[in-house]
Protein backbone atom coordinates (compact mmCIF):
# COMPACT_ATOMS: atom_id res chain seq x y z
CA UNK A 1 0.00 0.00 0.00
CA UNK A 2 1.31 3.43 -0.93
CA UNK A 3 2.41 5.64 1.95
CA UNK A 4 0.12 8.64 2.40
CA UNK A 5 1.59 12.03 1.60
CA UNK A 6 0.92 13.34 5.13
CA UNK A 7 2.95 10.46 6.55
CA UNK A 8 5.80 11.36 4.21
CA UNK A 9 5.46 15.02 5.20
CA UNK A 10 5.73 14.08 8.87
CA UNK A 11 8.77 11.87 8.25
CA UNK A 12 10.58 14.60 6.31
CA UNK A 13 9.70 17.18 8.96
CA UNK A 14 11.15 15.16 11.84
CA UNK A 15 14.11 13.94 9.80
CA UNK A 16 15.16 17.48 8.93
CA UNK A 17 14.54 18.61 12.50
CA UNK A 18 16.96 15.96 13.75
CA UNK A 19 19.58 16.88 11.14
CA UNK A 20 19.59 20.55 12.14
CA UNK A 21 19.30 19.93 15.87
CA UNK A 22 22.11 17.38 16.00
CA UNK A 23 24.33 18.66 13.19
CA UNK A 24 24.20 22.36 14.00
CA UNK A 25 23.94 21.49 17.68
CA UNK A 26 27.31 19.76 17.55
CA UNK A 27 28.84 23.02 16.33
CA UNK A 28 27.04 25.30 18.79
CA UNK A 29 27.17 23.16 21.93
CA UNK A 30 30.08 20.76 21.52
CA UNK A 31 32.20 22.09 18.69
CA UNK A 32 34.51 24.44 20.55
CA UNK A 33 33.81 23.63 24.18
CA UNK A 34 37.36 24.07 25.49
CA UNK A 35 39.40 20.87 25.83
CA UNK A 36 36.24 18.76 25.66
CA UNK A 37 35.09 20.07 22.28
CA UNK A 38 34.57 17.61 19.45
CA UNK A 39 36.24 19.90 16.90
CA UNK A 40 35.57 20.01 13.16
CA UNK A 41 35.91 16.25 12.75
CA UNK A 42 33.27 15.70 15.41
CA UNK A 43 30.93 18.18 13.74
CA UNK A 44 31.45 16.44 10.39
CA UNK A 45 30.50 13.09 11.89
CA UNK A 46 27.49 14.60 13.69
CA UNK A 47 25.99 15.69 10.37
CA UNK A 48 26.82 12.39 8.69
CA UNK A 49 25.54 10.25 11.56
CA UNK A 50 22.31 12.26 11.63
CA UNK A 51 21.72 11.28 8.01
CA UNK A 52 22.61 7.63 8.66
CA UNK A 53 20.26 7.45 11.64
CA UNK A 54 17.37 9.08 9.80
CA UNK A 55 17.96 7.02 6.65
CA UNK A 56 17.26 3.84 8.59
CA UNK A 57 14.47 5.43 10.65
CA UNK A 58 12.39 7.06 7.89
CA UNK A 59 13.98 5.88 4.66
CA UNK A 60 11.25 3.29 4.14
CA UNK A 61 8.59 5.98 4.64
CA UNK A 62 9.75 8.97 2.59
CA UNK A 63 13.16 8.02 1.21
CA UNK A 64 14.75 10.32 3.80
CA UNK A 65 15.51 13.29 1.57
CA UNK A 66 15.55 15.83 4.46
CA UNK A 67 17.03 18.26 1.92
CA UNK A 68 15.23 20.32 -0.78
CA UNK A 69 18.20 19.90 -3.13
CA UNK A 70 17.73 16.13 -3.03
CA UNK A 71 13.99 16.38 -3.70
CA UNK A 72 14.59 18.74 -6.64
CA UNK A 73 17.32 16.46 -7.93
CA UNK A 74 14.97 13.50 -7.78
CA UNK A 75 12.42 15.38 -9.88
CA UNK A 76 15.04 16.21 -12.53
CA UNK A 77 16.26 12.62 -12.50
CA UNK A 78 12.71 11.39 -13.12
CA UNK A 79 12.40 9.61 -9.79
CA UNK A 80 9.77 11.89 -8.23
CA UNK A 81 6.78 14.02 -9.17
CA UNK A 82 7.12 17.77 -8.77
CA UNK A 83 3.89 17.97 -6.76
CA UNK A 84 5.21 15.48 -4.22
CA UNK A 85 8.57 17.26 -4.08
CA UNK A 86 6.79 20.50 -3.16
CA UNK A 87 5.27 18.80 -0.12
CA UNK A 88 8.66 17.39 0.85
CA UNK A 89 10.34 20.80 0.56
CA UNK A 90 7.69 22.47 2.74
CA UNK A 91 8.18 19.78 5.39
CA UNK A 92 11.96 20.10 5.22
CA UNK A 93 11.98 23.87 5.67
CA UNK A 94 9.51 23.73 8.55
CA UNK A 95 11.49 20.92 10.16
CA UNK A 96 14.73 22.89 9.84
CA UNK A 97 13.13 25.94 11.47
CA UNK A 98 11.80 23.77 14.30
CA UNK A 99 15.21 22.15 14.75
CA UNK A 100 16.92 25.54 14.89
CA UNK A 101 14.30 26.73 17.36
CA UNK A 102 14.92 23.78 19.66
CA UNK A 103 18.66 24.31 19.42
CA UNK A 104 18.25 27.98 20.34
CA UNK A 105 16.06 27.02 23.31
CA UNK A 106 18.69 24.58 24.58
CA UNK A 107 21.75 26.74 23.87
CA UNK A 108 20.25 29.85 25.45
CA UNK A 109 20.09 28.01 28.77
CA UNK A 110 23.82 28.60 29.26
CA UNK A 111 25.01 31.87 30.79
CA UNK A 112 26.77 34.03 28.27
CA UNK A 113 25.16 32.51 25.19
CA UNK A 114 24.02 35.11 22.67
CA UNK A 115 22.60 34.10 19.32
CA UNK A 116 24.16 37.16 17.65
CA UNK A 117 27.70 36.18 18.69
CA UNK A 118 27.49 32.40 19.20
CA UNK A 119 25.10 31.73 16.34
CA UNK A 120 23.22 28.53 15.50
CA UNK A 121 25.65 26.88 13.10
CA UNK A 122 24.58 29.12 10.21
CA UNK A 123 26.43 29.12 6.90
CA UNK A 124 28.35 32.02 5.41
CA UNK A 125 31.04 33.32 3.10
CA UNK A 126 33.45 36.23 3.43
CA UNK A 127 32.87 37.67 6.90
CA UNK A 128 30.53 34.76 7.60
CA UNK A 129 32.99 32.05 6.53
CA UNK A 130 34.71 30.13 9.36
CA UNK A 131 37.97 30.27 7.39
CA UNK A 132 37.48 33.62 5.65
CA UNK A 133 36.75 32.21 2.18
CA UNK A 134 35.15 34.59 -0.33
CA UNK A 135 31.87 34.39 -2.25
CA UNK A 136 33.36 32.63 -5.30
CA UNK A 137 34.99 29.94 -3.16
CA UNK A 138 31.75 29.43 -1.27
CA UNK A 139 29.61 29.23 -4.41
CA UNK A 140 31.93 26.79 -6.18
CA UNK A 141 32.30 24.63 -3.06
CA UNK A 142 28.57 24.42 -2.37
CA UNK A 143 27.77 23.63 -6.01
CA UNK A 144 30.48 20.96 -6.40
CA UNK A 145 29.91 19.38 -2.98
CA UNK A 146 26.18 19.10 -3.64
CA UNK A 147 26.89 17.61 -7.06
CA UNK A 148 29.06 14.94 -5.42
CA UNK A 149 26.52 14.35 -2.64
CA UNK A 150 23.66 13.79 -5.11
CA UNK A 151 25.90 11.67 -7.30
CA UNK A 152 26.47 9.30 -4.39
CA UNK A 153 22.75 9.31 -3.53
CA UNK A 154 21.72 8.42 -7.09
CA UNK A 155 24.22 5.58 -7.23
CA UNK A 156 23.57 4.24 -3.74
CA UNK A 157 19.78 4.19 -4.21
CA UNK A 158 19.80 2.85 -7.77
CA UNK A 159 17.77 -0.30 -8.30
CA UNK A 160 20.83 -1.67 -10.11
CA UNK A 161 22.96 -1.38 -6.98
CA UNK A 162 23.22 -4.82 -5.35
CA UNK A 163 24.47 -3.20 -2.14
CA UNK A 164 21.38 -0.99 -1.74
CA UNK A 165 20.96 -2.01 1.89
CA UNK A 166 24.04 0.06 2.72
CA UNK A 167 22.73 3.19 0.97
CA UNK A 168 22.12 5.09 4.19
CA UNK A 169 25.63 4.38 5.44
CA UNK A 170 27.36 5.40 2.21
CA UNK A 171 25.30 8.60 1.93
CA UNK A 172 26.00 9.55 5.53
CA UNK A 173 29.72 8.91 5.16
CA UNK A 174 29.77 11.02 2.00
CA UNK A 175 28.30 13.89 4.01
CA UNK A 176 31.02 13.39 6.63
CA UNK A 177 33.65 13.61 3.89
CA UNK A 178 32.12 16.79 2.48
CA UNK A 179 32.07 18.41 5.91
CA UNK A 180 35.68 17.49 6.64
CA UNK A 181 36.73 19.45 3.56
CA UNK A 182 34.10 22.17 3.57
CA UNK A 183 33.48 23.32 7.15
CA UNK A 184 36.19 25.96 6.97
CA UNK A 185 34.82 27.29 3.67
CA UNK A 186 31.13 27.87 4.41
CA UNK A 187 30.29 25.70 7.39
CA UNK A 188 28.82 23.38 4.69
CA UNK A 189 25.22 23.58 3.61
CA UNK A 190 24.56 21.40 0.53
CA UNK A 191 21.02 21.68 1.90
CA UNK A 192 18.88 24.83 1.59
CA UNK A 193 16.63 23.85 4.51
CA UNK A 194 19.62 23.30 6.81
CA UNK A 195 20.71 26.88 5.99
CA UNK A 196 17.26 28.49 6.15
CA UNK A 197 16.41 27.28 9.67
CA UNK A 198 19.40 28.77 11.55
CA UNK A 199 19.57 31.90 9.33
CA UNK A 200 15.99 32.92 10.11
CA UNK A 201 16.71 32.88 13.84
CA UNK A 202 20.17 34.42 13.69
CA UNK A 203 19.27 37.15 11.19
CA UNK A 204 21.70 39.81 10.00
CA UNK A 205 24.54 38.56 7.81
CA UNK A 206 23.15 35.02 7.77
CA UNK A 207 19.99 36.29 6.06
CA UNK A 208 21.78 38.47 3.52
CA UNK A 209 24.02 35.57 2.50
CA UNK A 210 21.28 32.93 2.52
CA UNK A 211 20.69 33.19 -1.24
CA UNK A 212 23.96 31.40 -1.96
CA UNK A 213 23.00 28.43 0.19
CA UNK A 214 19.71 28.09 -1.64
CA UNK A 215 20.94 28.65 -5.19
CA UNK A 216 24.27 26.76 -5.20
CA UNK A 217 22.97 23.47 -3.71
CA UNK A 218 20.01 23.46 -6.11
CA UNK A 219 22.34 24.11 -9.05
CA UNK A 220 24.65 21.31 -7.95
CA UNK A 221 21.72 18.93 -7.50
CA UNK A 222 20.25 19.71 -10.93
CA UNK A 223 23.61 19.26 -12.67
CA UNK A 224 24.19 15.97 -10.88
CA UNK A 225 20.71 14.72 -11.80
CA UNK A 226 21.24 15.61 -15.47
CA UNK A 227 24.60 13.85 -15.58
CA UNK A 228 23.25 10.77 -13.83
CA UNK A 229 20.03 10.50 -15.84
CA UNK A 230 21.34 11.23 -19.31
CA UNK A 231 24.94 10.03 -19.19
CA UNK A 232 25.29 7.28 -16.58
CA UNK A 233 21.87 5.72 -16.06
CA UNK A 234 20.95 5.31 -19.71
CA UNK A 235 19.93 1.83 -20.85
Amino acid sequence: METKIFTKFTAEFFGTLVLVLMGCGSAVIAGANGTTGVGMLGIAFAFGLSVVAMAYAIGHISGCHINPAISIGMVVAGRMKASEAAVYIAAQILGAIAGAGLLFLIASGKDGYMVVTNGLGQNGYGAGSPGGYNLLSGFVAETVFTFIFLFVIFGATSTKNIHGGFAGLSIGLCLVLIHIVGIQITGVSVNPARSIGPALLVGGLAITQLWLFILAPILGAVLSAVVWRYLLDRQ
